[in-house]
């Protein structure tokens, strides 16, 4: 059982459960995936960046990416049908939970003049979502071997109903919220 499961099933559930008055344990809202993306338009130039892109993506997670393609076609960006323009990861389970404690305990407190993340990311149903702007705050990813930084989005979905009760199940998980 990893670090993060074991700080939810101890201090998140029964903090919830007196916060919000749930009665039944299964009422109590989770995390259900964690889903890494991240987006490579400039690989409809260069295939190899995809390739490099999805490697990167698999050593930041621990989990083979999968390759997006276009769906249609669109002149202006120079994208044709089923071309590669991103890689995607999604978690569930211990990977999940030993990605988000990573995340939040390594990989957020590297970043430079870090005063935590932005409480705006909910979507109105308890999604999270949060954007990084390179992958070298991971201690996985060698700086010399890398040509360019890539950015990527990371969404934490939740179980809950409201963004209230995702914003504290993520406190109480750890994730390091910017004070207004």
């Amino acid at each position: 059982m990893s670090r993060m499961s074991e700080k939810y099933t101890a201090e998140a559930v029964p903090a919830l459960r007196k916060e919000f008055g749930y009665k039944n344990v299964m009422a109590v809202p989770r995390i259900s995936k964690v889903v890494v993306n991240m987006g490579l338009g400039e690989g409809t130039q260069n295939a190899k960046i995809v390739d490099t892109g999805a490697e990167e993506l698999g050593k930041i997670t621990g989990q083979k990416a999968a390759i997006t393609r276009s769906t249609k076609s669109i002149a202006q960006f120079k994208v044709r049908q089923n071309m590669a323009v991103g890689a995607m990861v999604t978690l569930r389970g211990t990977m999940m939970y030993e990605f988000l404690d990573r995340l939040i305990t390594i990989a957020l407190p590297r970043v430079r003049d870090f005063r935590g993340v932005s409480a705006k990311g909910f979507d109105g149903r308890g999604n999270y979502t949060l954007g990084l702007r390179d992958q070298l705050m991971f201690p996985e990813i060698d700086y010399m071997k890398v040509d360019k930084g890539r950015g990527m989005n990371i969404s934490v979905v939740t179980t809950s109903i409201t963004n209230k009760e995702a914003r504290r199940l993520l406190q109480l998980m750890g994730m390091p919220f910017r004070q207004n």
